[in-house]
C-alpha cells in the first residue's frame, strides 16, 4: 500500500499547498469537509512561503553576481600587492634599502619570498600591512617604491574591499531570508499534516482506488516502497 510523506522541500511544499488551494470543491458550503479554521490558514501560508522563496532566490542571485567580480579583483590586488613585495624583496637584495626596514611591512629581517596570499584573508592583512609599512617608510624620508606605487596597490586594495563589504551585505540578507524560512517550515508542515489528516478522514471510508485518487486531488503525496506494485 502506498505511504504519504509530508514535502522535504519548499517547492514541494508550494505545490502541495497550491493544488489544494485550487480545488473549488472546498469552498462549497454544502461539501466543505476541511475545518473551515484551518483552510483560512493555508492562502496567507501559501503566500508567506512564496514571497520568502522568491526573495531567497533573488539574494543568492545577487550574490552569484558579485562573485565573477571578486575573483577578478582578487586576481588584480593579489598581483599589486605582490609585484610590490618583490620590488621591495629586490631592493632589499641590492642594498637599496636596508634588512632592518622589513620590520616597518611586519616581514622578518631574512625574509626573501613573498609571503603566502592565496586567501582573502592573507590578502587583504598583507596589503594593509605593506601599505602602512610604505607609509613609514617614506615618512622617514625614504624614496618611495615605483612600478607599482603604493597609491596603486591602494587603489586595487580597497576596491576589493568594498566588493567584499557588498558581498557581506548580501550574504546577511540572504541569511535573514533563510533564517525565516526555517522558522516558516516547522508551521506549513504542521499545517500541511492538519489538512492531509482532515482530508484522508473524509475518504476513509472508500475504496482504495477511490480514496487515493480523491486525496491525491487535495494535495496529498503518495509513495510506494521499493518493489512494490503501484496499484493505487
Amino acid at each position: 500500500m502506498p505511504y504519504r510523506r509530508l514535502p522535504k522541500t519548499d517547492a514541494a511544499r508550494l505545490k502541495a499547498l497550491k493544488t489544494l488551494l485550487e480545488c473549488s470543491s472546498l469552498y462549497t458550503t454544502g461539501v466543505r469537509f476541511i475545518d473551515y479554521q484551518t483552510l483560512n490558514r493555508a492562502q496567507p501560508a501559501y503566500e508567506r512561503l512564496l514571497m520568502m522563496c522568491e526573495q531567497y532566490k533573488a539574494r543568492q542571485q545577487a550574490q552569484m553576481r558579485v562573485t565573477p567580480k571578486i575573483e577578478k579583483l582578487q586576481r588584480n590586488a593579489s598581483i599589486y600587492i605582490s609585484h610590490f613585495i618583490q620590488v621591495l624583496l629586490m631592493a632589499v637584495e641590492r642594498g637599496e634599502i636596508p634588512r632592518e626596514t622589513l620590520e616597518l611591512y611586519q616581514m622578518g629581517t631574512e625574509t626573501t619570498a613573498v609571503p603566502n596570499i592565496k586567501s582573502i584573508d592573507r590578502l587583504v592583512s598583507w596589503g594593509e600591512k605593506i601599505i602602512i609599512g610604505e607609509k613609514e617608510r617614506i615618512k622617514r624620508g625614504g624614496r618611495p617604491i615605483t612600478n607599482p606605487t603604493i597609491g596603486m596597490v591602494m587603489t586595487h586594495l580597497d576596491v576589493f574591499k568594498d566588493i567584499l563589504a557588498q558581498q557581506k551585505k548580501l550574504q546577511d540578507r540572504t541569511l535573514v531570508v533563510q533564517e525565516s524560512l526555517d522558522k516558516i517550515r516547522p508551521e506549513i508542515d504542521e499545517l500541511l499534516l492538519d489538512l492531509w489528516n482532515q482530508i484522508e478522514k473524509h475518504f476513509e471510508n472508500e475504496p482504495p482506488e477511490t480514496r487515493y485518487a480523491e486525496c491525491r486531488k487535495y494535495g496529498i503525496v503518495y509513495y510506494y516502497r521499493r518493489h512494490e506494485p503501484h496499484l493505487y
